[in-house]
């Protein structure tokens, strides 16, 4: 994207954290209220910045008081006292607490020190858009990321926005590889401007995951882990890749580990429960977060309301604006339920899954039930290639894959996944003893 921005634009970087009409000036150590300066006592202020520079994140209480007494051991008292103080200036609401664990700073910050102040605005619209996960809307999304990038060449977390963005449409637009070559290059810069960025590792979670690489993703994860044990996100990620090595357990685990740290972190944690045969659970998970379209009708049909899938199912492919990859497999399975099976085979078959591995365990459902199982458990085989491993426990006891129990390659596919299966849980087991990570 050609833009041309004057340098007197290009110079005006903000030096102020901005938030309602408070301005926080870190260099400055100053805090200003409607543009009148407020006494505030250093470690106030240590804290309020340390609280503003993670706004939306938990600070642990550990974070804090290391922040504000480096060398010093000191009662959590002097640290209440201080998040009072802050309570009192900033506005109760400002700071929430998160139970046994920390705080975290809920007011929208519009500016940070170090970005022109017109690409911070632009960021947090396009975050927004972004987060709301829909097609058509993560276009206009990018091409705000893109300006921002294009204003403010060393904007960190817009080029980890930019990468999550390019890499959905590349998932759910396909046709071009052009968003998956923008994706990786836009997650490397923001590597290179700040290698410990929390969104740029979050978000590059799904890419290594979906391009078949949980393996280093799982790597990743425990190693930041390992320099802030108490990052809910890195738990939340972690809950994806494992699934995807067929670790249910495991996985259902660090879902609850970030659920301790932060009860308000989102996590992929319904997909778990699917595979663990907990409908149930996967239907009350499934749309926290997130719009609901797939799998919450699946779950009820395989609890066996197939009348309520079927309305989900009719109700949300004639309402929603959806990519030909959700559209395919949610018409699948109402053609399945429908008693359609031609027309689901039809369906499935213009399924590309080639950015998404996870959804070739559902397609193995759909021609399982169908009765097609030869086509089941080549698109089993396909997903372990992919990335995505069914685990044994899936396979012995999903009611849609038991017809695939008397198929001459079903032996040989159960000691495929135990074989990945007791690979990756001997490096978990090698991760988990380490001090601090994974205190259950």
């Amino acid at each position: 994207m050609a833009q041309v921005f004057s340098k007197e634009k290009q110079s005006s970087a903000d030096s102020a954290f901005r938030f309602g009409e408070f301005e926080l000036y870190p260099v400055d150590r100053l805090i200003k209220r409607a543009g009148v300066a407020i006494q505030l006592q250093p470690k106030a202020f240590d804290a309020l910045h340390c609280l503003v520079r993670n706004c939306q994140h938990l600070v642990s209480k550990q974070e804090l008081i290391h922040t504000l007494w480096p060398s010093v051991h000191v009662a959590s008292t002097n640290l209440t006292n201080i998040i009072g103080d802050l309570r009192k200036l900033v506005g109760r609401d400002a700071i929430r607490t998160v139970s046994k664990h920390g705080y975290r700073f809920e007011r929208e910050v519009v500016s940070e020190p170090g970005v022109l102040r017109s690409a911070y605005e632009r960021f947090v619209r396009a975050k927004e858009l972004v987060n709301r996960r829909s097609l058509e809307i993560m276009y206009p999304a990018r091409e705000l990321l893109w300006t921002c990038i294009a204003e403010d060449p060393g904007f960190a977390s817009a080029w980890a926005w930019l990468g999550r963005s390019c890499w959905f449409l590349e998932k759910y637009a396909g046709g071009s590889a052009t968003n998956a070559e923008l994706a990786i290059a836009a997650f490397e810069r923001s590597f290179a401007l700040d290698p410990d960025l929390a969104a740029a590792h979050q978000f590059y979670t799904l890419l290594q995951v979906d391009t078949g690489h949980a393996g280093d993703a799982m790597t990743r994860l425990f190693d930041r882990l390992e320099r802030h044990s108490k990052e809910p996100e890195s738990y939340a990620g972690l809950t994806h890749v494992l699934r995807f090595r067929g670790l249910l357990r495991e996985s259902l685990a660090a879902h609850q580990r970030a659920l301790r740290l932060d009860p308000s972190v989102t996590t992929s944690v319904a997909p778990t429960y699917f595979f663990l045969g907990d409908y149930t659970a996967a239907i009350g998970t499934y749309k926290s977060g997130r719009a609901a379209y797939y799998l919450d009708a699946a779950a009820w049909a395989a609890i066996g309301d197939e009348r309520r899938a079927i309305t989900l199912l009719r109700d949300r492919l004639q309402t929603l604006s959806l990519s030909r990859l959700i559209t395919s497999l949610m018409g699948s399975l109402l053609a399945i339920l429908e008693n359609q099976r031609a027309k689901a085979s039809r369906l499935m078959a213009t399924i590309e899954t080639i950015r998404d591995p996870e959804i070739l365990m559902f397609v193995a459902r759909h021609y399982s039930r169908c009765g097609f199982k030869d086509s089941a458990v080549a698109a089993l085989k396909q997903a372990f290639r992919s990335g995505f491993v069914c685990s044994p426990e899936t396979l012995k006891s999903d009611p849609w894959l038991r017809p695939l129990h008397d198929h001459a390659e079903y032996n040989s596919v159960l000691r495929e996944s135990k074989k990945f299966v007791q690979e990756a849980r001997a490096e978990f087991a090698a991760r988990i003893c380490q001090p601090g990570i994974w205190n259950l």
